[in-house]
This record gives structure tokens, C-alpha cells and sequence, in this order.
């Protein structure tokens, strides 16, 4: 049973307690890696995107057009760098298009 406290917390500081003591970040992080990818990434990229995976700080894209992979991976070390400014820290190390 958690314990509890009697002073006043935060909903904020609540919250990152439960995260921390659940260990939910990693799982929050896939939703803010694939949420950062759809902004950034715009229409015309993810009309051609059809998965986007998260895994010990690589970034799995699975891309149904070759055209738009080659184009993407010219500017993959820009990519990880907005994706990783975006989501406010770093998350993503490696990014590869399959």
C-alpha cells in the first residue's frame, strides 16, 4: 500500500512520483516519439509512414515509399536532433528506415 502523505504535493510532482515509481517513462516516451514524428514530420511524410517503434534508443520508421527512405536518410542525424528537441530531451540515438 503507498503511503501517505499529509502535506500538500501537486498534481505535477504527484504524477512524475507514479511514473518514476511504476517505471512508465519508457512507455511514455514511445508516445512522445511517435507523436513528435506525425508534427514534425508532416502529411506528406506520414501518408508513407506505416509503423514507428521505439526501442532501447533507436527509432524503427517502416516507410512504404523507397523514394522518400533514401531522401529521409540524408538528414538523419537533423531528424533524430528535432525529434530529440521536441520531446525535450534525449530520447533517440539511432534512427533507422526500413
Amino acid at each position: 500500500m503507498a503511503k501517505r502523505n499529509n502535506d500538500n504535493q501537486s498534481i505535477q510532482d504527484v504524477l512524475k512520483e507514479f511514473v518514476s515509481s511504476n517505471n512508465l517513462q519508457t512507455g511514455l516516451d514511445k508516445v512522445d516519439v511517435r507523436d513528435a514524428w506525425i508534427n514534425l514530420m508532416g502529411n506528406g511524410v506520414n501518408n508513407y509512414t506505416t509503423a514507428i517503434e521505439l526501442k532501447h534508443e533507436t527509432l524503427y520508421v517502416q516507410l512504404s515509399s523507397s523514394v522518400l527512405r533514401e531522401e529521409l536518410s540524408y538528414g538523419k542525424e537533423k531528424i533524430i536532433a528535432m525529434l530529440n528537441e521536441a520531446i525535450g530531451k534525449n530520447v533517440i540515438k539511432k534512427l533507422v528506415l526500413r
